[in-house]
């Protein structure tokens, strides 16, 4: 060996003697934490062993509430196709595709030569037969004129032969008493006559207003308010009367209302009972991106044969007019709904038959199977109408292998967080 290799030995033998303490002391270190890990494992078994851990949350009260959500087309509440009452030309036409009406505004003036004729011919009637009346006022004037007269002297010689006889001969008390009496004739003839010729008059008015009524027809009105949706005529355009046994009518616009729509849904018969006039209703239009708020009006009381449901009707309102004919909705009908009543989620009970019992965990930590009966039932909660108390704790978490009577760990979870550890 040589001095250099020598000199090195020395040096390595005097570094391994410093280095042993620090080595030492590394190797009861590890033994340490592999003991005090051994130790700890074997505390969190013991403790497993003595209890489980369950999922638990309290009965709380809330309100409850269940809806049926049925989708339909939207419609005007009122939509029709405007015919003529007469037959004419289209002389005038105010509105277009698009046009606001309103109530009793023209729409059309419709050109009519005949009833204009027929006008003409009755107020030349009536002023015939105003003449006419005219002149048998002043005969029957110019009879009761004679009458009285007549009249007068048949009573002055009738007075002077009754008080004084032998003055005045029956001869001619007999001839003035027939001409008192053809002078009475002629004053009731006269008043027949007049009446006549009233009646004549009378008749003659009435042919002026009901062709008048005809005429007035010339002016086609909107009978309710809203918008114009289709045009059939022009100008000049030729349109027969829309008479039920006409088959050559055609309208002249078709008006819809625009402020209110109808929303018809089918209600399935398992929920007719819950319709009620005047329920609330949502009503949403996915391609508005808009909910708008209606209600029930009306509906059938019958359920169809053919399809078992019931013809419900849902008043719309449209003020600001952004619903449109044929617009998709989906109407979300209430048919139960509860104020403040203990809830738990529906998870939390067991069925076993017609009997429904649920878990609880007392201030011991120690389980309880209990019954309930179970009122409204939602797809996330459920009302219990009897058998628990609010703020007991229900088991929502696996129940499989629990029995009553076991000492258990609760741990309160929330039923989203309860789902969301299930699905993995």
């Amino acid at each position: 060996m040589t001095e250099g290799s020598t000199r090195f030995g020395k040096t390595s033998e005097r570094s391994a003697k410093r280095l042993l303490p620090s080595i030492l002391a590394c190797l009861v270190a590890a033994i340490g934490i592999s003991l005090a890990s051994c130790s700890s494992g074997h505390d969190e078994k013991v403790q497993a062993s003595g209890s489980t851990v369950v999922g638990v949350t309290k009965v709380v009260k809330k309100s409850l509430g269940r809806t049926i959500t049925l989708s339909s087309e939207l419609v005007p509440f009122q939509e029709i196709d405007v015919y003529a009452k007469e037959s004419g030309y289209v002389k005038k036409l105010d509105v277009d595709y698009g046009t606001h009406v309103k109530a009793g505004q023209v729409i059309a003036l419709l050109e009519i030569p005949e009833l204009q004729a027929q006008l003409e011919e009755d107020q030349a009637e009536i002023k015939n037969a105003a003449n006419q009346v005219t002149r048998a006022q002043h005969e029957l004037s110019r009879y009761q004129a004679q009458y009285q007269a007549l009249h007068l002297q048949y009573t002055r010689l009738n007075g002077v032969f009754q008080s004084q006889p032998g003055i005045v001969a029956q001869q001619e008390v007999d001839d003035a008493q027939g001409k008192d009496l053809a002078a009475a004739s002629q004053v009731d003839a006269g008043q027949a006559a007049l009446e006549a010729a009233q009646s004549q008059m009378a008749a003659a008015k009435a042919k002026l207003v009901h062709d008048q009524s005809l005429f007035d027809y010339s002016k086609i009105t909107a009978p309710f308010p809203g918008v114009i949706t289709d045009r059939y005529a022009n100008l000049g355009t030729l349109v027969q009367a829309g008479t039920g046994s006409s088959t050559q009518a055609m309208p002249i616009v078709r008006l819809s209302e625009d402020d209110l729509f109808r929303l018809v849904i089918p209600v399935p018969e398992s929920y007719v009972r819950y319709v009620h006039i005047g329920d609330h209703v949502d009503v949403r239009v996915p391609s508005l991106n808009r909910t708008f708020p209606g209600k029930v009006a009306r509906f059938s009381v019958d359920v169809r044969e053919d399809t078992r449901t019931m013809h419900t009707e849902v008043d719309v309102p449209n003020p600001n007019r952004l619903l449109l004919p044929g617009l998709y909705a989906d109407a979300d009908l209430n048919l139960e709904h509860e104020q403040n009543v203990p809830t738990v989620p529906v998870q939390a009970l067991n069925h076993e038959g017609e009997k429904i019992t649920v878990f609880v965990v007392d201030g011991n930590g120690v389980l309880q199977d209990r019954s309930v009966q179970v009122g409204l039932e939602t797809a996330s909660d459920a009302e219990i109408a009897s058998g628990l108390n609010e703020g007991e704790q229900v088991v929502v978490s696996d129940r499989s292998g629990l029995k009553a009577g076991q000492k258990v760990h609760p741990q309160e979870v929330s039923t989203m967080q309860y789902h969301e550890e299930s699905n993995q």
